[in-house]
């Protein structure tokens, strides 16, 4: 009682002041300030929640194309060999034409070029269907593979877009950087699930055509939110992203993080399959992925301290340091609190490396460069599924993290000695 009388705001009386008494300054009610302000805040803008709507559900079968084609071609053909050869092959050419798409993006608009992709992605998905149904000759499924993989990168342009929405404030663009980040590890944690579910318990081919029912309907809701789409800049880019020595840091630092990615879920799988509990993997990697949701929704609540490249060295440093002692995890009950505590340094780093690329490239080319590093980044993530394969089959489940920290150390080591080519000016675009 004493504190809610306490709290509760002074009420000045209708009389004057009383006779000698000094009238004071008007007190003000003391607000505790919601953690969710700075979020509220970011969708007070029109169209903002309606564009970010729209994306997640295009965003959401990114994450399922992997698995549901595995999954389908190791399913119908009997071929897990075959089924990673196709799914490598659909990176590869991902990783060239994701940065093609964002620069056509920055130049001819995101409509104009999203819905375009997200058709041709569907005729290739259509085609790899058909192909592993009907039996045709395992070099169709690379031809489908590689005509399906200009996937429109919704992610890139829904950041594009928030900073187009708060140019000039840096704050909301920290938080929807955060928000962003979070949503990507809400795809990653519901999009392999689904996959699985739909491709073992309705048919094989069901967790791609679901993935491309789903991206083509987001794709064109999404493009359908015209208002909030930034300009396109229609003059010819001049130079090549890559070009920027800051950009290359971030570049070669998310390689080495996908690496830790890739390399961990491989070693998480065969350290819960070393301990008899291979149906847990799923719930366990999902502990990862919870682990960098909570901290990117504190860290986004949080105004940013110090410098974005400090943040990104610490939050690198912070990777490293918290990968060490899954080495020591020797059951599902040590693990799993353990992965939580990784994954919370996930988000951060993640996070300051988007904005450092906002502040390294002009306006004009930031699709492309954000494609260019979520390249990066998927590129990392199959080298280290490959690098984390080896591990555990040359020196067991027991070591199998040793392949992520690795990673990690080198993915520190890059942006330690790159960190005084982060502050530089964004060239002219």
């Amino acid at each position: 009682m004493i504190l809610f009388l306490a709290s509760r705001p002074v009420v000045p009386r209708r009389s004057g002041p009383r006779s000698g008494a000094a009238p004071g300054p008007p007190r003000r009610r003391s607000r505790r300030r919601s953690p969710f302000a700075p979020y509220r805040r970011l969708f007070a803008a029109p169209g903002a929640l309606a564009f970010t709507l729209a994306a997640f559900v295009g965003r959401l079968p990114g994450s399922m194309l992997g698995v549901s084609t595995v999954l389908m071609v190791a399913t119908v053909r009997d071929s897990y060999a075959l089924a990673g050869a196709v799914s490598a092959a659909g990176v590869a050419v991902t990783a060239v034409a994701g940065p093609l798409l964002g620069r056509l993006v920055d130049r001819y608009g995101q409509a104009r070029v999203a819905v375009p992709a997200a058709v041709v992605f569907v005729a290739g998905s259509a085609a790899m269907v058909l192909c592993v149904r009907l039996g045709a000759p395992a070099w169709t499924l690379f031809c489908c593979a590689a005509g399906s993989s200009g996937v429109p990168s919704l992610g890139s342009m829904t950041r594009a877009r928030w900073a187009a929405l708060y140019r000039d404030d840096p704050a909301a663009r920290h938080t929807a950087n955060s928000f962003e980040q979070v949503v990507d590890e809400v795809c990653f944690m519901a999009g392999p699930a689904l996959a699985m579910v739909l491709c073992t318990t309705v048919r094989p081919e069901a967790g791609l055509s679901t993935a491309a029912v789903l991206l083509l309907a987001g794709t064109l809701l999404f493009a359908a939110q015209r208002r909030t789409e930034p300009p396109p800049e229609p003059r010819p880019a001049r130079g090549r992203v890559l070009l920027t020595p800051g950009l290359r840091v971030i570049l070669v630092t998310f390689l080495a993080t996908g690496a830790v990615f890739g390399s961990m879920e491989v070693a998480t799988v065969a350290a819960v399959g070393s301990y008899g509990g291979s149906a847990a993997s799923s719930a366990v990697l999902a502990l990862q992925a919870a682990g960098s949701c909570v901290a990117g929704l504190v860290f986004g609540a949080l105004p940013p301290r110090g410098t974005a490249a400090g943040r990104l060295v610490t939050g690198v440093a912070a990777m490293a340091v918290a990968v060490l002692p899954l080495l020591t995890a020797h059951s599902l009950a040590t693990l799993a609190p353990l992965l939580f505590v990784a994954g919370m340094a996930t988000a951060p780093t993640m996070i300051t490396g988007m904005t450092l690329v906002h502040r390294l490239i002009p306006a004009a080319r930031l699709n492309e460069g954000m494609t260019t590093v979520y390249t990066g980044l998927l590129i990392g993530i199959s080298t280290g599924a490959a690098a984390g394969g080896w591990t555990v089959d040359h020196l067991g489940p027991a070591s199998g993290y040793l392949a992520p920290a690795i990673a990690a150390a080198l993915a520190f080591a890059v942006a330690w000695t790159g960190r005084g080519r982060l502050g530089a000016q964004p060239p002219s675009a």
